[in-house]
């Protein structure tokens, strides 16, 4: 990726070829189970991936993990028949997608959502519309969450996820531009009277959904959280590195003490985070609940991505606002980990909420 991320990120161009060398080592069947044709990677290395890449291009694991979020809907709640019939295809990248949850009106209240699917028949037929879809414009299927009961109480009685491949009624709208995160296809979806098999609800039940799509946000929030530590590292490195060779009163700035303050920081936010993160997947790996772990890897590493970028900028001084610089790339993509994966104001009450309800007076 090195050689090429500015020529990719500037120009805002889907990377088609490194896509080709992903299918080629497996990354996106990466956590699907080898029985399914994945690799069937822990968490804990999942995550050292995404900080790994990350660390020099964040963009790029967005298109394997929210694929993979697809694949995780299917293999842990889908009958038998669906991971058979998905997860082998899902694994080699024959078939490439994403998560379908938000609506312009919907995000972090998914329960909000407003397309709906009604059953006819066989089947359903789907009306609404999703945007910020990753893997929108390049991909050919989603994880589709609806309203197949409007009028439920509550609301996330009435949601149900189904597997949306391509087809008649699913027409992909606009690209929409971002300030970093660039390069992946971040892009509308509308569904005008979109049919659907039965087969393709997930698990066969009707209002699943949402318990199903919450019950893969935690691998969600670690990796956003890995990737937050990749830009944090990476931050680093890029500050570290300069500022031994950059020289002002006669000897590099890094012997600055102002500089050196900097960088203890931005040292020691980068070690928390990586630490929490993995702490985090550890728990993933050994099947226990861990939203609270997860929200206080994503809170805090995404946070020490965006200080560090920010950090680091400034120490590259007027050179750090320069497109030839590498750190104006970290600095533009590190705001999107704050966001996605749910804010990191709702990552800190749910923090609160499950902290509360495992240390109770008494």
């Amino acid at each position: 990726m090195r050689p090429r991320v500015k020529a990719y990120d500037h120009a805002d161009r889907y990377p088609h070829e490194l896509v080709e060398q992903m299918k080629q080592m497996g990354l996106f069947g990466a956590t699907v189970s080898p029985e399914y044709g994945g690799l069937g990677l822990p968490a804990t290395l999942y995550a050292r991936i995404v900080m790994h890449i990350s660390s020099v291009w964040m963009a790029l694991t967005g298109i394997f993990n929210s694929h993979l979020m697809l694949a995780l809907a299917v293999e842990k709640f889908g009958t038998e028949a669906q991971r058979r019939a998905w997860l082998p295809r899902l694994a080699s990248g024959e078939v490439r997608g994403g998560l379908a949850l938000t609506e312009p009106d919907a995000g972090t209240d998914l329960q909000g959502i407003r397309m709906t699917a009604r059953r006819e028949g066989d089947g359903y037929l789907i009306n609404g519309t999703k945007t910020w879809i990753s893997n929108s414009i390049e991909g050919s299927c989603v994880a589709l969450l609806v309203k197949t009961d409007p009028n439920a109480q509550p609301r996330h009685k009435g949601m149900s996820l189904f597997i949306a491949p391509r087809g008649p009624g699913f027409t992909v709208g606009r690209k929409l531009e971002k300030l970093g995160y660039k390069c992946i296809d971040s892009g509308e979806i509308v569904f005008n009277d979109y049919r659907l098999p039965a087969d393709h609800l997930i698990g066969g039940e009707e209002g699943q959904g949402f318990r199903q799509v919450t019950g893969g946000l935690e691998l969600g929030r670690i990796n956003v959280a890995a990737r937050g530590v990749g830009i944090a590292e990476g931050a680093l490195k890029l500050a570290s590195d300069y500022a031994q060779v950059r020289k002002t009163f006669g000897k590099p700035i890094a012997e600055h003490q102002a500089i050196q303050l900097k960088l203890g920081e931005m040292a020691t936010r980068a070690r928390a985070a990586r630490l929490l993160t993995l702490d985090a997947a550890g728990s993933f790996d050994r099947g226990e609940r861990c939203d609270m772990e997860a929200g206080m890897a994503k809170y805090f590493a995404s946070e020490a991505a965006l200080e560090n970028s920010i950090e680091s900028m400034r120490i590259h001084g007027a050179y750090g606002y320069s497109k030839e610089f590498d750190i104006e790339r970290l600095y533009r993509d590190a705001p999107l980990t704050c966001i996605g994966e749910g804010t990191n104001e709702m990552q800190r009450i749910i923090i609160s909420k499950q902290w509360l309800k495992r240390n109770p007076v008494g």
